[in-house]
């Protein structure tokens, strides 16, 4: 073996050039186009997608080429791409193409030349288990099973993804092994943000001074300058014309801003398989475990008891701080503060010398005469009245919460694995609010899918979408929207067990009926007089996953809506029966067919590949992308017919022409909108405002779930927050930056996930890509290192920024766009070899 990881890619990639396609990969095999064929029954089939072997993937024009290189008995491969980048028209199907030539070469090479008795695919995920096929049970015509072949496929896997897990395991036969999601730490705060927060810790004790009116005036300036003042509606006067109180209230809303920003998780850097965590990154963990209460447990969060001990209810605190209470905001600060203090102190006393915590062990500190460190903390911080008897079961929890966190078999497994032996099964999910998913290196599973959506569930539910109207009332003259477009994602609702599910079910107003056992397979209406409200219609999209998983939900759902359509009820008060009415007559159809809301892709068919056309800059209009959606996400699902999915795009169109909103959730705080393509690649908020006849775009919203005190926000807030904490701060990037290569191409592949915010749904103000130019390409010595580190990301980089202006999306300095074409150059000869 090479003697470091860095010599070990180098090896493979040839100068770090990970353009798969590109002739610099180290090719460890050429097939010729007979051996091909004679070892690869199915490659017929693959013609009439992508003609004669060999095609122009993967290949030199004679030969396939395996990409990837051998050591002794290991041999570390490259697996090949889709195959969209070299033809953009494929990703208007409405149904995925088969693999291409290469792709099935590579497997071919690793079944019948390399004849490998098992193999490792590496992280989450790769494509081999979304290749066409049936949804479960393949067959010899499956294309999953006829890549995978006879291998055993082991399977390196996020714990927080059992959704796309349950899907390799059901269409390639992996046998998966979890491991741990990045070590997170809170975003803090910087530059501005920095100055802003000691300038509110002035004023609280100051603001009775004379000199209290003098910073009020100078942090709604520095308001403007960091662009807070979006988030933050500031007042047209000078602060001695505002009362105490409102000077009060408008430092409150500033700060909490600033403390949302602070405390946000983010993922710092990326997992090393097989390495404990350090105190601070446990910590991280621990503090967002004791926050959250967990009734079913009879355990209360240590906040709540912080504050009961005070006389106070922390929902209450919640409440008055939302709402810029300055003394509640204030308190709130000290609560967490004393949150961490205590959780900190539980850490340290098990730290090994080098920072790190390899075990836990239980410690007696009534023997060694103190009090335990945890109560000294709560002391220390002021809280000396909090009750012992509810802390012990919360900290005994949290002892058992680090004694999975550390207890790491990632490595363990996958020699287990590779001895042929059983691997633990345990479930997927996110660690902080179910850490029975730790600890890591289990085969995940994932949930019975009719025991959701949960009792508790259904009432988190409950005040997501009463918040999301509230707001949206306050938000359209006190008008209630008729129809919302929502997004049902696998994962999360494996993870909240249900939570999206149960919200639109409330939405629509009705009651999932659970059985003797638990099991939701019946719905209810709820009477209009005890809803009080009327019924919202709801257009769901459903992502390929959620399909997968959960038929019988999408069968509750279809059920609950058209029984709202068939309803007899006066039309202001159910807007599922107007709209379906309305339908009916203009269609031609039945009542019940109008009612038609459930829809996804076709079976088989993943995404609506408006991310893969953004990532490869491969569409003219932001109509092409409009269509993609509407051509692959329009596949109606009935409960009349389970079984068949039909296209029913005219039907898709007339639902979405009526939405007055969009609406996704966030549910864990590891994967947000700017990490993953996904959450903008299933968004139609644009072309919903093209649909529509007035041509008004909706307001979009997101509700945020990933802390104790739910929040719903603009999208439009949420990409500002989601910049704030990750791509425009320090500690982010430069904890991208620890990583090398891959870091860099993190930091490329959040500006593109941004840019998709801006073709589908224009929610991205032009001062995130401002900031983001001057942080990565104005700054000589930030742009010397990405270039250095990794050009082809840094290259890819300066184009982003180059499209995002022609598309009209950023607006900057010629003299800014200027330096990205000269760059551009610089960059391109770098690669090339140019000196």
């Amino acid at each position: 073996m090479p003697e470091s990881a860095e010599a070990l890619m180098q090896d493979i990639l040839h100068d770090a050039r990970a353009q798969v396609g590109s002739p610099e990969l180290n090719i460890a095999y050429r097939m010729s186009v007979a051996e091909y064929e004679r070892l690869t029954p199915y490659a017929k089939r693959l013609e009439e997608n992508w003609g004669k072997p060999p095609g122009h993937l993967n290949s030199d024009g004679q030969n396939l080429l395996i990409y990837g290189k051998a050591y002794g008995n290991v041999f570390i491969g490259v697996q090949p791409t889709f195959g969209y980048e070299g033809d953009p028209m494929r990703l208007l199907f409405s149904r995925s193409a088969s693999p291409h030539h290469g792709f099935a070469a590579y497997y071919t090479f690793l079944n019948h030349i390399w004849q490998a008795d098992a193999v490792l695919h590496f992280g989450t995920h790769g494509s081999l288990e979304f290749m066409p096929g049936k949804q479960m049970g393949m067959s010899g015509d499956c294309y999953p099973d006829n890549l995978i072949g006879y291998i055993p496929n082991l399977y390196y896997y996020a714990a927080n993804n059992p959704s796309e897990a349950t899907i390799a395991k059901r269409r390639s036969y992996a046998n998966t092994i979890s491991y741990l999601t990045p070590p997170a730490e809170n975003a803090g705060l910087y530059k501005g943000l920095r100055e802003l927060s000691d300038l509110i810790g002035s004023y609280q004790t100051l603001k009775d001074s004379g000199r209290g009116v003098q910073i009020v005036n100078t942090i709604m300036d520095k308001c403007r300058m960091v662009n807070l003042d979006q988030d933050v509606p500031l007042p047209d006067k000078d602060a001695a014309d505002l009362s105490a109180e409102e000077r009060d209230t408008l430092v409150g809303k500033v700060y909490i801003k600033l403390m949302e920003i602070e405390s946000r998780l983010l993922p710092c850097g990326l997992h090393v398989i097989g390495k404990p965590p350090t105190t601070a990154e446990a910590v991280a963990t621990l503090v967002n475990i004791a926050s959250l209460d967990r009734p079913e447990d009879g355990i209360k969060s240590l906040p709540r008891l912080i504050a009961e001990s005070l006389g106070r209810d922390i929902d209450e605190i919640y409440q008055n701080s939302d709402r810029g209470v300055l003394a509640d905001v204030e308190l709130l600060r000290q609560i967490n503060e004393a949150t961490r203090a205590a959780v900190s102190a539980l850490v340290q006393a098990q730290a090994d010398a080098d920072g790190r915590v390899s075990r836990v062990s239980k410690l007696n500190f009534f023997n060694m005469g103190r009090k335990e460190p945890w109560i000294e903390a709560l002391h220390a911080t002021g809280y000396s009245r909090v009750d012992a008897a509810a802390l012990k079961p919360l900290m005994e929890y949290l002892e058992f919460c680090l004694q999975q966190i550390v207890a790491d078999n990632e490595l363990g497994a996958l020699l287990q694995a590779l001895e042929g032996e059983y691997i633990l099964p345990g479930p997927g999910g996110d660690p902080i609010r179910n850490p029975d998913v730790l600890p890591t290196g289990k085969n995940i599973h994932a949930l019975d899918p009719q025991a959701i959506p949960t009792a508790a569930a259904v009432q988190s539910a409950k005040v997501v979408v009463d918040r999301l109207l509230a707001r949206q009332k306050i938000e359209n003259n006190d008008q209630w929207p008729e129809t919302i477009a929502m997004v049902l994602w696998g994962t999360d609702n494996i993870k909240t067990y249900g939570e999206s599910l149960a919200q639109v079910l409330w939405l629509v107003g009705a009651r999932p009926l659970p059985d003797s056992l638990g099991r939701v397979n019946k719905v209810e209406l709820i009477p209009l007089e005890e809803l009080g409200r009327p019924r919202i219609d709801v257009v769901v999209n459903c992502s390929g996953v959620f399909r997968d998983l959960f038929i019988n939900q999408m069968a509750l759902i279809d059920r609950a809506i058209k029984m709202a359509a068939e309803a007899d009820e006066p039309l202001e008060l159910n807007f599922i029966r107007k709209h379906a009415l309305q339908q009916a007559s203009e269609l031609g159809i039945e009542l019940r067919q109008a009612a038609t809301r459930v829809f996804t892709n076709a079976s088989g068919s993943y995404a609506a590949n408006v991310n893969l056309a953004v990532e490869n800059s491969s569409w003219e209009q932001e109509s092409e992308l409009q269509d993609m959606y509407l051509s692959r996400k329009s596949f109606a699902f009935s409960a009349d017919s389970p079984g068949t999915m039909q296209q029913a795009r005219q039907l898709f169109e007339t639902a979405l022409k009526t939405v007055d909103v969009t609406f996704q959730n966030l549910d864990s705080s590891e994967i947000s909108l700017t990490d993953v393509s996904h959450y903008f690649d299933a968004d139609p908020t644009k072309l919903v405002g093209a649909l529509r006849a007035d041509g008004k775009q909706p307001k979009a919203y997101i509700a945020d779930t990933t802390t104790a005190n739910a929040q719903v926000r603009t999208l439009s807030e949420t990409v500002r927050l989601d910049s704030r904490t990750k791509l425009l701060n320090p500690k982010w990037y430069e904890g991208m930056l620890a990583h090398g290569y891959e870091g860099v191409r993190e930091i490329s592949k959040r500006l593109v996930n941004t840019m998709g915010w801006s073709a589908t749904a224009g929610a991205v103000d032009n001062w995130v890509y401002e900031e983001a130019n001057a942080t990565f390409i104005l700054d000589e010595q930030m742009r010397q290192r990405l270039l250095n580190t990794n050009p082809h990301s840094f290259r890819k980089m300066v184009s982003t920024f180059l499209e995002l202006h022609g598309r009209g999306y950023w607006e900057t300095s010629e003299a800014n766009l200027e330096l990205l074409r000269q760059l551009y150059q610089e960059v391109e000869d770098k690669i090339e070899g140019v000196e």
